[in-house]
């Protein structure tokens, strides 16, 4: 099973609110050949680290392909640049931003300079990432903990602002 976390705050001139970001991601990786097998609701959450940036637009996809873990990475990192993500400082606001969470059971602490890591490093601290996730596959383990993603999202600290968009 292969995860892919969404998330964005800020409009796009070219394709408009988050949420329509968000989608042109998804229509732009299935036109590369990845098949969509499912997406969560989409969540709005506060920024973390917390900033008085805009609230973000997030949810988790579910997809199928033939690319090994890090030509998936490069392909996710072609997708947000064409759809206006310019990097600079981190956990800045952002058009998109795509994270490959899981590749199966598989778990890579580091490869080499693209920095790649599976499962994501920060997966089990943020419920933005595991709301969306126990939505969509909630029979889901993490692959080092053995946890699921409900379990996981039960055990976080307060704190973190979240509710799933409903509109």
């Amino acid at each position: 099973m292969i995860l892919i976390g969404l998330g964005g705050n800020l409009e796009s001139p070219e394709f408009g609110a988050p949420e329509q970001v968000l989608g042109a991601s998804l229509n732009q990786l299935q036109q590369a050949g990845v098949r969509l097998l499912g997406r969560s609701p989409w969540y709005r959450s506060a920024p973390v680290p917390a900033s008085d940036q805009p609230w973000f637009v997030n949810g988790v996809a579910r997809i199928e392909t033939a690319l090994a873990p890090q030509a998936l990475l490069a392909l996710l990192h072609r997708v947000e640049a064409r759809l206006g993500r310019r990097r600079g400082a981190r956990w800045a606001a952002r058009i998109i931003d795509l994270d490959l969470l899981a590749y199966g059971e598989r778990v890579v602490a580091d490869c080499g300079r693209d920095g790649l890591v599976l499962p994501h490093p920060r997966l089990c601290e943020r419920a933005f990432v595991l709301a969306p996730l126990a939505d969509l596959v909630p029979a889901w383990r993490h692959p080092v903990s053995g946890k699921l993603a409900t379990e996981l999202l039960a055990a976080l600290a307060g704190g973190q602002q979240f509710h799933e968009i409903t509109d």
